[in-house]
């Protein structure tokens, strides 16, 4: 799963890396974060085609729990944080996002925990070895409040949610899940709305070993209160003490 997230890089920056337009609103240059959880405002890219214009990339702001356009209210998205690959086919919540409203959500990087016999989890940070932005692997939807008139922007949640995957060589155990790590020479297969199933299928696997690095981090990572840059510091375990499983 992936349920805790850090986005650091200013919008400008990663629009230029996405090669995509900055959305009005989106502006959080001096308000980054290093410790994200569900139900936050998130960075999403996704692709906007209108008549007699040429496809274009958009990065806006997404609340992070995937909430269909169906659903009676938004409460559900909650726990619609992560979509797993093997069932965004079928599975009713995210079927229609998998069809038609993929994306790609930036991220500095994600925190899995480790399970430590008799001394409870220990987090880790992963990102990617190369300190580029990680492209997680995006569903969205809209969904309209039916109380509110259709103009009113009130009316309208922008949500999504973090496909999920089998863990890749680069968890070194610590996970049995992680995201899904586009790389950028398959955006827009990713985002092509009239994208082929299986090939979008076949890109819904762990990425290869090297892709990712990680280190363990101090555990008040837990509380999404703790947001400042220092929750990245490797953390030394103390004295005597050690998170190995072996």
């Amino acid at each position: 799963m992936c349920g805790r997230i850090a986005l650091y890089t200013p919008p400008a920056r990663l629009a230029r890396y996405f090669d995509a337009e900055l959305a009005e609103g989106v502006d959080r240059d001096d308000q980054p974060t290093w410790n994200v959880g569900p139900t936050t405002l998130i960075d999403g890219v996704t692709l906007r085609r209108r008549p007699d214009e040429e496809p274009k990339r958009v990065l806006r702001l997404y609340r992070w729990g995937l909430v269909p356009s169906w659903a009676k209210d938004p409460s559900g998205g909650s726990r619609l944080f992560n979509a797993r690959a093997e069932t965004i086919a079928t599975k009713p919540s995210f079927r229609a996002a998998f069809e038609k409203h993929r994306g790609l959500i930036p991220a500095d990087g994600f925190y899995e925990w480790r399970k430590v016999p008799g001394r409870g989890r220990q987090p880790h940070f992963f990102q990617r070895a190369d300190g580029d932005p990680m492209a997680f692997a995006g569903l969205f939807a809209f969904w309209r409040d039916e109380r509110r008139p259709e103009d009113d922007p009130e009316a309208w949640i922008r949500s999504c949610t973090i496909v999920t995957t089998t863990a890749g060589p680069d968890m070194d155990g610590i996970h049995d899940r992680m995201p899904v790590v586009l790389d950028p020479e398959v955006f827009d297969v990713w985002l092509d709305p009239d994208g082929d199933q299986h090939e979008l299928r076949g890109l819904l696997r762990p990425p290869p070993r090297g892709t990712l690095r990680h280190h363990r981090v101090d555990p008040k990572v837990g509380n999404v209160r703790n947001d400042t840059p220092d929750v990245l510091a490797e953390y030394a375990a103390p004295s005597g003490r050690s998170d190995t499983l072996f």
